[in-house]
């Protein structure tokens, strides 16, 4: 092999730089799950004692977990003053979970892709895929909170009112379906802003809804709001206003056939409204810091979630608008467009 020196040396400085962001996932999780991050940003620049008093844990444990973040430029630190605080950016990442930056919950998928491995690297030999329902549970929990920020930032003020004539009908009362919902953050996230109009969440994944009804019992919106397990092939009603599927049709083993059904279920004017991954349609497109995240992603949990399911047709996280035209068409949707975007979504709007 012919190594270039200055090549090989810039090389292995990423590699460094990728095991630390690595390394650093896991000590998010910890910082999350102990309340660290918000106990930071309540109490304003602290010491490492100080903070461990305020958030009741070891101070030890603590210093070394604070001077890990500053090394990650997720703390900021005051050497004159030996305090870390959060400045108004990290705080928006790590400690709002209800604003529209909060990424924490992310790194809960990132663990779960850790702890799943053995059971991913098992599907990449058999090929017979890894369902939904194998992986670990932080992974369902990590999911609604990675897309729940977005969906609060956007779904009512931009997506909704970017399809054709769809916000009226919502205000004025119409039956809406959400699709592998998940835990509902999506359903309930349109529940609140139409009050007029009655939602189903649907999820062949039980402890999921279980969660979804619970969540929307604590939000106060169990009298509108029902969640169901079944199959996007399968669920039940018809004469839907408004059918969604949040960043999920690319793991379902048919998505043909999901979209068949949907366009079966909707109402002469109904609208299937599908958001999914922002990815170009050439894998040049997508070689970038999203495209990396979501091809990842895709191949420890999308790809085996499709490969265990019927038909197995394997879209991936980056699937691209050209290649979700052709599963609508094939599904009989005439009319297709892409009607809004964010870096992370595509939201596109799907009718008979």
């Amino acid at each position: 092999m012919a190594i270039d020196p200055g090549r090989l040396e810039a090389f292995m400085g990423r590699m460094a730089g990728d095991m630390g962001a690595a390394m650093s996932a896991s000590l998010v999780v910890v910082g999350d799950r102990l309340g660290l991050y918000r106990a930071l940003a309540e109490a304003g620049p602290s010491t490492s004692a100080e903070l461990a008093a305020r958030a009741g844990v070891n101070e030890r444990n603590l210093r070394e977990w604070l001077s890990a973040q500053a090394a990650s430029g997720y703390v900021d630190y005051d050497e004159a003053a030996s305090r870390f605080s959060l400045n108004d950016e990290q705080a928006a990442v790590f400690a709002d979970e209800g604003g529209p930056a909060f990424m924490a919950g992310g790194f809960e998928v990132v663990s779960a892709m850790f702890q799943d491995a053995e059971k991913v690297e098992a599907a990449f030999r058999s090929g017979a895929g890894l369902g939904w329902h194998e992986h670990c549970p932080c992974l369902f929990r990590g999911t609604e909170r990675f897309f729940r920020p977005g969906y609060n930032a956007n779904l009512v003020s931009t997506w909704i009112p970017a399809l054709e004539g769809v916000a009226a009908k919502l205000e004025a009362g119409a039956s809406v379906a959400d699709v592998g919902c998940g835990h509902g953050a999506s359903t309930l996230v349109m529940a609140k802003a139409y009050p007029n109009s009655r939602f189903i969440g649907f999820d062949y994944h039980a402890p999921s809804i279980e969660r979804a009804r619970a969540a929307a019992e604590e939000a106060g919106l169990g009298d509108r709001v029902r969640f169901e397990v079944a199959q996007a092939k399968t669920f039940q009603g018809e004469d839907y206003g408004l059918v969604c599927i949040f960043d999920a049709l690319h793991d379902m083993g048919d998505p043909v056939g999901a979209a068949r059904h949907i366009r079966k279920a909707l109402a002469p004017d109904g609208t299937f409204m599908l958001v999914e991954p922002n990815a170009g349609d050439r894998l040049t497109e997508n070689l970038n810091p999203f495209g990396r995240m979501f091809y990842s992603a895709s191949t420890m949990i999308c790809t085996p979630a499709s490969q265990s399911q019927e038909v197995g047709l394997a879209l991936g996280a980056q699937a691209g608008e050209a290649r979700l035209r052709q599963v609508a068409e094939e599904a009989g949707f005439t009319r297709f467009r892409r009607a809004a975007e964010t870096p992370v979504n595509m939201i596109l709007e799907l009718r008979p």
